[in-house]
This record gives C-alpha cells, sequence and structure tokens, in this order.
C-alpha cells in the first residue's frame, strides 16, 4: 500500500485516523465478522467460533487470541504480534482488510448514528430485508427536551436497531456519534447535529447518549473498564475547538482556531472529559482544524496528554476523514512529506509502512494503535459474541415502541415561544377549517436532516394537521430560499376562508448544514413577507411553527399581536408532523427549551465568526459569545420555553454554607477582581486539583403546577460567581431536571450539586479554581435565589 493510498481514512496509534468522507457510497457493503453478507444474514458468526475455524481448514487452538481464558490485552497483543508489517498496515483504514492466514476477516469500522442508525458511511446499508430504521428527532431538538433519560432511551433504541442490524449483515459495531462540539457562533451550520450552547448541558448529552450506545445491561459498574463489554461502540467527536466549517471562504480544513487555554477548559474541552469520566466513551474523534497553529490530530498535549493521561479514555482516537492529506496539503504543516504527517499524527496519538522503512516512526506505534482497536472490538463481542444480542433482529427495527419514542421525543422537544391569551391549544371541536401554509408543511426529508438513514415512515405536518379538518395547502413559497413572491397571494386567499393557520417556516439542509455555515440569522428571501401578510389576512389565530437548529431573529413575528402562538420544533424527526399537530391540538402539554440564544439579526454585524473568545473583546468591540458571556437584548434566551400551564416553585430547603479545612498541602491562590469590587479574603481561591471536592450543595424545589392542565416543567439551575470577579461568566448551568406535575399537583425535586463543579470558575491562566465569598444559585429565570457562602481555613 502506497501512502497516498491511506489518506481516506487510517487508523493509528495514540490515535486512528479514519473519519467521514465527503462524498457517501450508497448501497455498499464490507464484510465484518459474520461472513458475506446475504439476503438473510443466516450466516451469522463471530471470529472465534471453533466452526467457522475449521470451515476455513484453520485450526483455532494455534491462535491464542481466539482463547476466552486470556484477557482482553493479552490477546490483542497476541494478534498484532502473529501480523506482519504489511499486514498491519492493511487493518489501519477505516476498512481493516483482514488477515486470512490467522482466520481474522475485514471489518469496516466507519458507520453512524447520530440520532437513529445511518446510511451515511460504508458500515451501513439499508435494502429490502431492512429497508429503514427509526429516524429520532435530530440531536438540537431532542436537547431541547432537557431529559436525560430520554437521551439515555433514545441511545439504547439506536443501539439496539443497530446490533440488530449487525446480526443481519447490515451493520457495523463501531459507531461516529454523537457531535459534541459546543454551539459557538449562531451561524455554525452544524448546530443541527449538537446539544447547543452549554458546555455542561452538551457534556451531559453526550454522557447520558453514549451510556445508551454503549452500556451492555448488568455491565454499567464493571470493575475493568478496559474490558467492559459494549453492546455498540460510539465516538464523541470533533476534537477540539471546532465549530466553523465555511464561511466566507473560510473553510474548516485550513482553519486555524486562536483560543486562550481558559476558554479550552472551559468550554471547548469540557464535554469531551465528560463524555470520557462519565460516559466511558470508547472512541474520540479529532477535527480538521488546527489550535493555535497545530493541527489538532498532531497535537501531543490534545490527545495523549489529556484523553489518555488526564482523563484515561478505555478506547481508541480516530481522525475525522483526509486529515493526513488535509494536514500536509492544507495545513502545509511543517511543510511535512507524506510519510512526515504519518508519523507525527502517529506520535501524536498515527503512521504507514513507509513511515516505518523511513525510520520515522516505530512499528511499536503501530502495535499499540492496532492494540486499542482490537481491545474494543474484543469488548464488543466481535470475537467472542454477546449471547444476550443474538436474537436481535428484523423485529427489533421500526419497532412499534421505537416509532412512539420518536414522537414522544419530537413532543417532549418542542419549544412554545409565544402563546398570546391562550391562542393555543387549538379547540378541535371549534375548528373545521385550516389554512397550513409554508415550505415545510408538507416536509419529509427535511424533518430528518442529516446524518439520516431511511426512516421507517414519515408522517408529515400537512398528513397529521389533516386530521383535524379541512386542508388547504397553500406552499406559500417555490422552495426554501423563496426567492419570489408569487405564491404569497394565493396563501393569504386560504388564511382569509380558514378557522385557523397554521404556517410552517423556518430554514433547512440549502441553509445550514456541514460545510455551510450562514450568512445571517434572518428567514431566508420573502418568508417574512409570506408569514406577515398571510397573518393579516388571516380570519382566525394564526400559529407560526418553525424549523431550524440555529437561531432566527423573528422579532416581527414575536410582537405581531395577529400571531398568537410560535413553535420551534428543530428538525423533528419521522413522527414530526405527528408532534406538531399533538401540540397545537392539545394532546400534549409543551415543555422543551431552547438550547442555545436566539440573538438578533444586528449580533453578527459585531464580530466575524471566526473570532473564538466567548468572552467580549473590549478592544474590539465585539461582545459575548452564549448566555454565559453575552449581556445584551436576544430575541429569545437560552433555556426559554413556555408551557400551557402554570408553575409555582418553592425553595423548601436549602444549605447555604459550606466550610472547607485545607490542609498543608492545599495552598491558596489570588483571583483577579473588578478594582471598585475588591475585598480583601485571607484565601481567595483554591485549585479544585488540589481539593478532594466532597462538599455538596443540598436543597429541594416544589414544583407546584397551579394550572388546569397537566404538564412537563424543566428545571435548570444556574450559579453565579462572587461579584466583581474579573471575566467571568454571568451564571452557568449546574444542574437540571424534568419533571411531570398532573394539574394541581406538585413533585418535589431534590438537588445534591458538587461544590467545585458547580461553583468553580476557570481564571486566566486556566486553572478551574473554586472562589471564596459569596456565590448565588439562581433556580429558574431568576424564579428562586439564595446564597451561599465559601469559606476556607487552615
Amino acid at each position: 500500500m502506497t501512502t497516498s493510498h491511506i489518506f481516506t481514512c487510517l487508523l493509528i496509534a495514540y490515535l486512528s485516523i479514519l473519519g467521514r468522507a465527503r462524498d457517501v457510497p450508497t448501497n455498499t457493503y464490507t464484510t465484518l465478522g459474520h461472513g458475506d453478507a446475504t439476503p438473510t444474514g443466516s450466516n451469522f458468526t463471530f471470529v472465534c467460533d471453533p466452526k467457522r475455524y475449521s470451515s476455513l481448514g484453520l485450526d483455532m487452538s494455534k491462535f491464542p487470541f481466539c482463547d476466552k481464558s486470556l484477557p482482553y490485552d493479552v490477546r490483542a497483543s497476541d494478534l498484532v504480534k502473529q501480523m506482519t508489517l504489511s499486514e498491519k498496515v492493511l487493518q489501519l483504514g477505516n476498512t481493516n482488510r483482514g488477515v486470512p492466514r490467522l482466520g481474522l476477516p475485514k471489518y469496516e469500522w466507519w458507520s453512524e448514528a447520530l440520532h437513529g442508525v445511518s446510511n451515511v458511511g460504508p458500515g451501513t446499508f439499508f435494502d429490502d430485508l431492512v429497508p429503514s430504521s427509526t429516524s429520532f428527532p435530530t440531536v438540537i431538538t431532542s436537547t431541547a427536551s432537557f431529559n436525560e433519560s430520554l437521551w439515555k432511551t433514545i441511545g439504547q433504541a439506536v443501539s439496539t436497531e443497530a446490533r440488530a442490524m449487525y446480526n443481519l449483515g447490515r451493520a457495523g459495531l463501531t459507531y461516529w456519534s454523537p457531535n459534541i462540539n459546543v454551539v459557538r457562533d449562531p451561524r455554525w451550520g452544524r448546530a443541527i447535529e449538537t446539544p447547543g450552547e452549554d458546555p455542561f448541558v452538551v457534556g451531559k448529552y453526550a454522557a447520558n447518549y453514549v451510556r445508551g450506545l454503549q452500556d451492555v445491561e448488568g455491565s454499567e459498574d464493571f470493575k475493568d473498564l478496559n474490558s467492559r463489554p459494549l453492546k455498540v461502540s460510539s465516538c464523541c467527536k470533533h476534537y477540539a475547538a471546532y465549530d466553523v466549517d465555511n464561511w466566507k471562504g473560510i473553510v474548516r480544513e485550513s482553519y486555524d482556531a486562536r483560543v486562550a487555554e481558559q476558554d479550552m477548559v472551559e468550554t471547548f474541552l469540557r464535554p469531551f472529559e465528560m463524555c470520557i469520566k462519565e460516559g466511558d466513551v470508547s472512541s474520540i474523534m479529532c477535527s480538521y482544524n488546527r489550535v493555535n497553529g497545530i493541527p489538532t490530530c498532531a497535537d501531543p498535549k490534545l490527545l495523549n496528554q489529556t484523553i489518555r493521561g488526564d482523563w484515561d479514555l478505555h478506547g481508541y482516537i480516530v481522525s475525522d476523514c483526509d486529515s493526513i492529506d488535509v494536514l500536509v496539503n492544507r495545513h502545509h504543516w511543517l511543510g511535512d512529506t507524506n510519510e512526515d504527517a504519518v508519523a507525527h499524527t502517529l506520535k501524536a496519538g498515527t503512521y504507514v509502512e513507509a513511515s516505518v522503512q523511513q525510520g520515522k516512526v516505530r512499528e511499536a506505534e503501530i502495535d499499540k494503535s492496532l492494540k486499542y482497536l482490537y481491545i474494543v472490538l474484543l469488548r464488543l463481542g466481535f470475537f467472542d459474541g454477546i449471547p444476550q444480542y443474538t436474537s436481535l433482529g428484523k423485529k427489533d427495527i421500526c419497532s412499534d415502541e421505537h416509532v412512539e419514542l420518536a414522537r414522544e421525543a419530537a413532543r417532549e422537544g418542542t419549544v412554545l415561544l409565544k402563546n398570546i391569551d391562550q391562542t393555543l391549544p387549538l379547540d378541535a371541536d371549534k375548528i373545521k377549517t385550516l389554512a397550513v401554509i409554508g415550505p415545510h408543511a408538507n416536509a419529509t426529508a427535511a424533518m430528518i436532516g442529516n446524518y439520516a438513514g431511511v426512516p421507517c415512515k414519515i408522517v408529515t405536518p400537512l398528513d397529521a394537521l389533516s386530521a383535524y379538518g379541512e386542508v388547504d395547502y397553500k406552499v406559500g413559497c417555490g422552495e426554501m430560499k423563496c426567492r419570489n413572491d408569487s405564491l404569497i397571494f394565493p396563501a393569504m386567499q386560504a388564511a382569509e376562508k380558514a378557522d385557523a393557520t397554521i404556517i410552517v417556516a423556518g430554514i433547512d439542509l440549502s441553509i445550514e448544514a456541514e460545510s455551510l455555515d450562514r450568512e445571517d440569522l434572518l428567514l431566508p428571501g420573502f418568508q417574512t413577507q409570506l408569514i406577515k401578510q398571510v397573518a393579516d389576512a388571516a380570519k382566525g389565530p394564526v400559529i407560526l411553527v418553525l424549523f431550524s437548529a440555529g437561531g432566527l431573529d423573528i422579532g416581527f413575528a414575536k410582537n405581531n399581536k395577529k400571531i398568537g402562538g410560535i413553535l420551534w420544533v428543530g428538525y423533528p424527526g419521522e413522527k414530526g408532523g405527528l408532534a406538531i399537530a399533538d401540540v397545537i391540538f392539545g394532546k400534549y402539554n409543551p415543555g422543551g427549551r431552547l438550547p442555545l440564544t436566539w440573538h438578533e439579526a444586528s449580533y453578527t454585524d459585531m464580530l466575524p465568526m471566526t473570532s473564538m473568545p466567548l468572552r467580549p473583546v473590549d478592544s474590539l468591540g465585539y461582545p459575548g459569545r452564549t448566555y454565559k458571556f453575552f449581556n445584551g437584548s436576544t430575541v429569545y434566551p437560552f433555556a426559554c420555553g413556555l408551557s400551557y400551564t402554570k408553575f409555582n416553585y418553592t425553595l423548601k430547603s436549602a444549605v447555604r454554607s459550606t466550610h472547607i479545612k485545607l490542609n498543608k498541602f492545599q495552598h491558596c491562590y489570588g483571583i483577579k477582581y473588578r478594582e471598585e469590587s475588591h475585598i480583601p479574603r485571607p484565601c481567595p481561591s483554591v485549585r479544585i486539583d488540589d481539593m478532594d471536592c466532597k462538599e455538596r450543595i443540598n436543597f429541594e424545589v416544589e414544583v407546584k403546577n397551579v394550572g388546569d392542565r397537566d404538564g412537563s416543567e424543566v428545571v435548570v439551575v444556574y450559579s453565579k460567581p462572587p461579584e466583581g470577579i474579573e471575566a467571568t461568566h454571568i451564571k452557568q448551568v449546574i444542574g437540571f431536571q424534568r419533571v411531570f406535575v398532573p394539574a394541581g399537583g406538585s413533585k418535589q425535586l431534590k438537588f445534591a450539586l458538587n461544590v467545585c463543579n458547580s461553583l468553580r470558575v476557570v481564571d486566566y491562566n486556566a486553572y478551574s479554581v473554586l472562589p471564596s465569598g459569596g456565590h448565588t444559585i439562581v433556580i429558574g429565570d431568576d424564579i428562586i435565589s439564595f446564597p451561599v457562602h465559601v469559606n476556607f481555613s487552615s
């Protein structure tokens, strides 16, 4: 194999260079561990099956890597040691070529499962035997539920379908999902794939979804995490500081993200740390971009020191697709040759035969890489099978339970942004005719977003709303970008006659997507005019339903009294139409919250997308980013969301101070305060790494439903640092719970939050410190707050 042949996808030492291709082949199949694909999948097996070795004319007893009595690391080492250098190189791409003389079959590493089993990547495909899989809402929509158990349950359903498809020869066992990059800028095209702008929420989503994908029931607390069984393997991506795709000609493959260490620790790295430490993910994918001049896939500090050293990853690291080629031809890193680039990435945590032969990398680095890979495959049962999953098959794909879960996830992720005089829900007994208008009114593919498979059965908004009355459907725009206004007048005529008008508008993957960042925060083309004129003409109540991932400046609709209700649904998956109808007609009371800030359109004129600091840059007039650092006006703030009922909060109990006694090895450190706010303290702060951090902030909140409808409330808890600390966050999410409360009822929610994690501040030197003094805990949108005083003594 020449070096050029490994550019597309490469697996490596501390890292594995695999990734996603730009042009995805369809209906391709690479043999996994179960023989060639057949229409029935009847020849499924696992590698170390004695019958399989016998059929190959090989004696399995001669291969210690098939000895189940040996530890996984011993078995993986034995397998690698039996390979020649040329054979090892053939296992380094995303398509492992196998070693026939050892009975090792081919394996395709690249499959995707962002919000359902996807047909992106050659490891998975659909055909007559498996024509589809459940397509759940996109990540941004599911995140809006603020429901950790839902995120894990979706992961469990996806992994069940993935295992079933693997048994049928239609999928792999390794999935490069989820995407857990923080949405720093509202223009980023891949917000659709992410859990939003708050690093804590993103990290919690990552940990729960990964647990849902990976955990084998009964082995969640396995003592040896390097041999903990895996249902499927998950991969948290894209590490790190990746959130520019293609903005004004600046593209991800050559972008150099200039990031302060303070922001790296506080924002960009935290979700990945949580993914590893809380989710025990088995893979991390490094990104295309550079960080402070160094390609992430060639940075030993980011990869070896942090991922493996500080966070103790139990698995492999993988690069995004074509990253070696990108490193040489786009970043021009150190003037590297192809072989040099391979050597750098291998040593950072990557390789190839020519690099070894030229003495630029040791063969032992390749051995280490392959060992990580085969340990993951051993944990997946690729070599030995996992008996409890062998019965999974076609009946477990697109099951009624999973399809209903997709509908429930779309409902929980729906956010009610406006509801004048209880316009919503509409009364089905009074509404006989409906005008259903807009470019998304009959949405199909748009509902499932990107990195999607083939959905079981899409129900469009139009289909679902047709069950509630006679529908007059008018598209209003010729296409999503709505380049002309010729179809607005027929839409106005429909609204003039209907008992109620529902406008389904927004944006889609032609405007925000991978490799496509947004230019502005406005509705495209004549959509704003369409909405205004239809609302003005409407006889009955007008409801606006919006599809998008990133925020939209819809201040005109927010302030338009003719528009009684506004719903945001993100990209709601295959049952999105049903979810929309359920909410509009009151079968479901919405409780979702926005996972990112909706800025006014002028925000994008204040700073370039390529400005990486989260904090305001006063010298340039740049505002802060995300709710944590931006203090200007917004269209809708982070975590905004209404309900058809009303909830009251009561603080039942709370610990308002914590005293921490320091030992002789713990030291006090200064922390910068604004001069006018400086209050001398004997011990301004202590570094969290020096502390045991066992102290808890305990409090209890009663949530009472004082309305006449059952509903779910999301209780979001924030902390505010002591007054006057310079250049720190305004507030930060430290916990949240979603709770169902029947009308007239109440629920008690208990919180026990770690003091260090919840009250920490990341200082200029990128140390996480716990400041002394008066912190504030805020529950909801300043509904309740109480002080927590931190003091230290020797």
